[in-house]
């Protein structure tokens, strides 16, 4: 049975995703994101699960920094969507207005802002360690301590949903991604996700890096920033690009960013959890690329033959 760590504890929307990335799996819970990716880096489990992006709040800056700037051996081998339900969870008998402070994780308190501040402008926010932990908390409290999170968690604490889908933005998603200590293979319509750290700051250096990708028709899914945290205004950015890392279009894109950038690291290359093949045009398939590479070996043999 494969181990499968995830942001516990039991009743979070990560470990519904870790139910998805292994259904018989053996769940084990871990306090942190970065526990998560600790796991999976040391080699006590096979497989870990975590937040990576929702659709109302954005990227999880736990996890990126977490994958960027920490050590190696934990590397992206799929990707995971779960539509988000938010509810509001209380206690059996208490009414909205017993309610006086609400605890969550702190993506799902930003997700809810606004139907916290029109149903409940006077309770104090508090961040919790995940949604079920805050559910948790809501179950040993005096009623006056409410919940945000999944519906699963009320039933697993004891817990009623005074408000359901109090979410501000319809068509809530998370996009979890599933760890591992190797590579995905290749499966066709797959995705690579990356970070490129600058070095040396240059006029049109992000411009050379992206283009790089357009010049071979590689799609970009998602190109993010972050601070290095190494001093105030330097950057590195997250890329999410079609293809996988042995598709010789995306391996020489990735040859050649390695060129211009300081390092480039490889944060995994994966199926793609919507099944889309971003295909490339017939110039930048890999026969394509195979002829050209055939074509100039004839070339330059027959060139050396004539010196």
């Amino acid at each position: 049975m494969t181990r499968v760590a995830f942001l516990g504890p039991d009743g979070t929307f990560t470990s519904q995703a870790a139910v998805r990335a292994a259904p018989d799996g053996d769940l084990v819970p871990k306090a942190t994101i970065s526990d998560v990716i600790a796991a999976v880096r040391d080699g006590d489990v096979p497989l870990g699960v975590v937040p990576m992006e929702n659709s109302i709040e954005g990227s999880v800056n736990v996890t990126l920094d977490d994958l960027a700037f920490g050590p190696a051996g934990a590397y992206i081998r799929a990707e995971i969507t779960i539509p988000i339900a938010m509810n509001l969870l209380a206690k059996t008998g208490s009414a909205l207005e017993d309610i006086t402070t609400v605890r969550s994780q702190p993506h799902a308190l930003a997700q809810c802002r606004r139907w916290l501040s029109d149903h409940l402008p006077t309770a104090e926010l508090q961040a919790a360690t995940s949604t079920a932990e805050a559910a948790r908390e809501a179950a040993a409290g005096d009623g006056s301590v409410a919940a945000l999170g999944p519906a699963v968690a009320a039933e697993r604490f004891g817990l009623e949903v005074r408000a359901a889908d109090v979410h501000d933005h319809d068509g809530n998603t998370t996009r979890f991604v599933v760890l591992s200590a190797s590579m995905a293979a290749r499966t066709g319509a797959d995705k690579t996700s990356i970070v490129v750290f600058f070095g040396e700051d240059r006029p049109g250096l992000l411009l050379r890096i992206l283009d790089e990708f357009a010049l071979r028709g590689i799609n970009l899914t998602k190109i993010e920033s972050r601070p290095t945290k190494q001093a105030l205004g330097e950057y590195c950015i997250f890329i999410d690009c079609a293809g996988h890392v042995t598709d010789a279009r995306v391996a020489e894109a990735l040859r050649s960013v390695h060129r211009h950038a300081a390092d480039v690291r490889i944060l995994g290359s994966y199926a793609r959890a919507d099944g889309v093949v971003d295909g490339p045009g017939p110039a930048d398939s890999d026969a394509a690329y195979a002829e050209a590479a055939d074509w100039y070996a004839r070339l330059t043999g027959d060139v050396s033959n004539r010196i």
